[in-house]
């Protein structure tokens, strides 16, 4: 897939764990996992703001279009 997640970047950047952006952001630990990793097919909008809000970044510091 094109489309590269750097969820677990941005999360080192600031020094916070997943069970703590779950929390923060109220998505289930599960389904940020599935964020994390790469396997989401989509994310709503309100969750990316929810996330770039609390890690203080913007979309592109988490999404990375790469060609194959």
């Amino acid at each position: 897939m094109p489309i590269v997640v750097n969820l677990d970047v941005m999360m080192a950047k600031r020094k916070m764990s997943l069970n703590e952006l779950s929390q923060r952001v109220d998505l289930t630990l599960s389904n940020l996992s599935i964020l994390k990793t790469g396997k989401a097919k989509a994310i709503r909008f309100s969750t990316l703001e929810a996330i770039c809000k609390v890690l203080d970044c913007q979309p592109g510091d988490i999404l990375e279009y790469v060609e194959d």
